[in-house]
């Protein structure tokens, strides 16, 4: 199942710019793996349970690839895989900027 694409963009003036680094900012992957963790809420990939209960993710993989500047546009798809994970795909003006997998559970 491919979700609809989602765009996001991080502002020149945001916060994680002034450590990210001095001189040379650049999007810290926290922010990458926060965004494509909301993308896959959007797809009903991860935001909860059929029972509507929550979901706690884990990170089973993760790759940078390429490092996203200020002002960037990123689009971000998320896809089910065969295995029950969830994928995500972030690119950015047409370069592969990261890429990886999430597992969703029910919390008890």
């Amino acid at each position: 199942m491919q979700s609809e694409a989602t765009t996001v963009c991080f502002a020149a003036d945001h916060p994680a710019f002034a450590g990210h680094f001095p001189g040379r900012p650049m999007v810290p992957g926290v922010l990458l793996l926060d965004a494509a963790l909301h993308a896959a809420g959007q797809a009903r990939l991860g935001a909860a349970d059929d029972r509507g209960r929550a979901l706690r993710c884990q990170i089973a993989s993760a790759k940078f690839l390429s490092p996203v500047l200020p002002g960037e546009t990123l689009t971000i798809a998320c896809s089910a895989t065969p295995a029950g994970q969830t994928r995500f795909d972030i690119s950015a003006g047409g370069r592969q900027v990261a890429t990886g997998t999430f597992v969703f559970e029910s919390v008890p």
